[in-house]
């Protein structure tokens, strides 16, 4: 009796198509050589009978995983007469060093490219003929899931079978003697030098999990977390902040005002009004910063972000992502760039797209700054903390409901893979080398754009000379009226549009563009700030800094990374638009509401 041996990635379908063909008669059977049962079944194939045998799904012919060692055992130790290679005819690019594995051990082959239902809708095409002349073995497009073209694969696999001469296990022990010598050497390496127990006995991890991973309340617990994270950043914060801001403020008045003092007026203004008011302002809130990502840090290295992936993944999937995409969208809370880099990690382009499209709207420590300003300005310390946390769930509810809107146009198959590490509590100076690293990339941003963007509004709010500085008739005033039929129903006044101008080069700008505008900083600032607007307004301008378009790093990195500047421009348009909308929505209603 002839054997099949059936063999593809995981999740190409082979199952499918192994139980479409065998029906009822599948068995599971031992089989020489390998120490793992199998799927087989006998059925007839045009006129004779033939034994099929469903082997593990593997990614590697050359790997050392269990799946892949069974695979290799099974063929070494069992005669073959065909071997059926199963791959997604929607990643190809993706699935075909497969095949050409098997081809370089001369095995008689015959590949089936299946879900060539979804090739079709998502617009892949195939040229199975040339494709067969390539590869120099017959290639035929299946549906596995529908039933088509399983008449023309039986054609195929009969005349294969025919003319299949069968390859006997000797040979294929030749064939793989390289990876039986690694094989044999890594396993006598293990037994000398490595003793691994049955059961590795992390009982902390165990009972942890068995809560953190509670199918109910799992979730609940994740956002609990953050959201006793902000309301440490904001009860440790706070005394730090007013510290830095005090100091500032004291340099201020007893060095640079004295040293200054018989300086040019314009040079004057644009030092002390202009780059350190700016400056100083935004450096207030460099302690925050670093607690924010100190905790971030702790969140991070004990492995929990891995679990909240694990958590999400099902939710995820619904909207065409994965676990990995909710692990970039919480590396862009710390900066968008990196995270839409790290997306590198995906090999679907379109997943790749997908995720890369909700990264920028993430509540990055750029927008961490502003809103840090606003709420303090404007809401109570009670207050504060639920008024950032609401912040980040819209920036949650905006990334879902962008992956849910275009998942139809970025779909992808690619399965998802993650591997739990062990609860482990990050060092002291692990800690501290993170905030290192986030002070440097503030200080590194604020040489390149702050004092740039805040010398810019000085000369934009003071010239022409002989007007009211910040006026209406100053540049900055004209911009702003220019702006105003469209930010005018947000409740978004002249001056918080010019720092929004300013923040979309970046959005450290948009506090630093507020101090020099009102020609205030740190306490005096925000208090001036509140009789200027109400928390109805304030809501709404926090609303779009966290959705309107990214910084310009963010922009250049969603360029290169996507390779496409029709989609850079997509997705800077979407979150232009969506930014409006929903602020719109908030402003309006809460203003028919009464507020």
């Amino acid at each position: 009796m002839k054997r099949i041996a059936l063999l593809g990635m995981p999740n190409t379908g082979k199952s499918t198509f192994f139980n479409r063909i065998t029906g009822a008669s599948a068995r599971v059977g031992n089989w020489p050589g390998v120490t793992v049962d199998l799927m087989g079944a006998k059925v007839l194939i045009g006129a004779e009978m033939v034994e099929i045998v469903d082997l593990p799904g593997i990614y590697d012919m050359h790997g050392f995983s269990d799946d892949e060692q069974v695979v290799r055992h099974f063929l070494e130790n069992n005669a073959v007469d065909l071997v059926l290679i199963i791959l997604n005819s929607c990643q190809l690019d993706r699935q075909l060093s497969l095949a050409l594995q098997l081809k370089q051990l001369h095995l008689p082959a015959l590949l089936l490219l299946n879900m060539a239902d979804e090739a079709k809708r998502f617009g892949v095409t195939v040229d199975a003929n040339k494709m067969a002349a390539k590869l120099d073995m017959p290639v035929l497009m299946l549906s596995a899931k529908y039933g088509e073209g399983y008449m023309q694969a039986f054609d195929q696999i009969s005349q294969a079978l025919r003319q299949s001469q069968t390859v006997q296990p000797e040979r294929m022990r030749e064939v793989l003697a390289a990876d039986v010598e690694i094989e044999h050497a890594m396993e006598q390496l293990l037994k000398e030098s490595v003793r691994i127990p049955p059961q590795l006995s992390d009982n902390l991890t165990a009972r942890l999990d068995r809560i953190m991973l509670h199918p109910w309340l799992g979730l609940p617990i994740f956002f609990g977390v953050m959201y006793l994270l902000f309301q440490a950043i904001f009860l440790l914060g706070a005394p730090l902040q007013a510290g830095v801001a005090w100091t500032l403020d004291g340099l201020r008045h007893m060095a640079l005002e004295p040293v200054l003092a018989y300086a040019p007026e314009m040079l004057r203004g644009v030092l002390l009004d202009g780059v350190y008011t700016g400056v100083s302002t935004v450096a207030a809130f460099v302690p925050i910063i670093i607690l924010f990502f100190l905790f971030m840090a702790v969140v991070e290295d004990t492995g929990y972000l891995s679990r909240a992936a694990f958590l999400m993944d099902a939710l995820m999937a619904r909207m065409g992502l994965d676990g990995r995409s909710f692990v970039m969208m919480l590396m862009g809370f710390g900066c968008n760039v990196p995270a839409l880099m790290g997306t590198r990690v995906m090999r679907s382009r379109a997943l790749r797209l997908l995720t890369m499209l909700v990264i920028p709207l993430s509540l990055c420590s750029a927008r961490l700054q502003v809103f840090i300003f606003i709420t303090a300005a404007l809401f109570s310390p009670k207050a504060a903390p639920l008024v950032l946390f609401s912040l980040y769930l819209f920036s949650f509810g905006t990334a879902f409901l962008t992956a849910m809107l275009f998942k139809g146009k970025y779909a992808s198959q690619e399965p998802f893979v993650l591997e739990l590490p062990p609860y482990r509590f990050p060092t002291l100076r692990q800690m501290v080398l993170r905030g290192w690293h986030e002070v440097r990339h503030f200080l590194n941003r604020a040489s390149k754009f702050i004092i740039a963007g805040v010398v810019l509004v000085w000369f934009l709010t003071h010239f022409p000379t002989g007007v009211a500085p910040a006026s209406a008739q100053t540049w900055a005033g004209a911009i702003g009226q220019f702006m105003a039929p469209v930010l005018d129903p947000l409740g978004i006044n002249t001056q918080l549009a010019i720092a929004l101008i300013f923040g979309f080069v970046a959005k450290e700008i948009v506090i630093g563009s507020l101090a020099v505008i009102y020609g205030l900083e740190s306490t005096a600032l925000t208090q001036h700030l509140a009789h200027q607007i109400d928390w109805v307004q304030a809501y709404s301008f926090m609303l779009f800094t966290l959705v309107y378009t990214p910084c310009l790093s963010t922009i250049a990195t969603l360029r290169s990374e996507s390779g496409k500047l029709s989609f850079t421009v997509f997705a800077v348009s979407w979150s232009l638009g969506l930014a409006w909308l929903l602020s719109f929505i908030f402003y309006q209603s809460a203003r028919a509401l009464g507020y």
